[in-house]
């Protein structure tokens, strides 16, 4: 399997998960582009999921975004309000396997309050290593892109 661009983003919440996963993902060969927040400082989480979007969208084919909130929750919020992006918080990793599986997931969102270091790469992992399988669930995710598209 090609190693996606990966374009990551947390607001101060999940800024510590966010380097720590950056480095990680660094390690293991990907491009990682990280597009805020820089340090632990109060600072708005919408602004940063906007730019990781932006990054996915750019490359739909190449990449996937990376969110780190306090829940995962503001971030997935913000993030589907783009036309393209599916965006899943994922607290387990059989979560993140499945989003990527049947639902094409191409953003994965995560709450540095809710979940550990090692748990996170974890859910990291299995959202990488898995394929989307298309077949039967290609429907449902066109039926998702109805609804963006407001045909549903």
């Amino acid at each position: 399997m090609e190693k996606r661009k990966i374009f990551i983003g947390a607001d101060s919440a999940g800024y510590e998960l966010k380097e720590h996963l950056k480095g990680r993902l660094l390690d293991a060969g990907y491009d990682v582009t990280d597009l805020g927040t820089d340090s632990t400082a109060s600072c708005h989480y919408p602004i940063f999921a906007a730019a990781v979007c932006r990054g996915v969208l750019e490359s739909p084919e190449n990449s996937f975004g990376i969110l780190i909130c306090g829940t995962g929750i503001g971030m997935s919020m913000c993030a589907n309000k783009f036309h393209g992006i599916r965006a899943a918080v994922c607290g387990d990793t059989y979560s993140a396997k499945m989003t990527r599986r049947h639902n094409d997931a191409n953003v994965l969102c995560m709450g540095a309050r809710v979940i550990g270091q090692c748990l996170a790469e974890d859910i990291l992992d299995a959202f990488l290593e898995n394929e989307y399988e298309g077949g039967r669930h290609a429907i449902r995710v066109g039926m998702m892109s109805d609804i963006e598209n407001g045909a549903m």
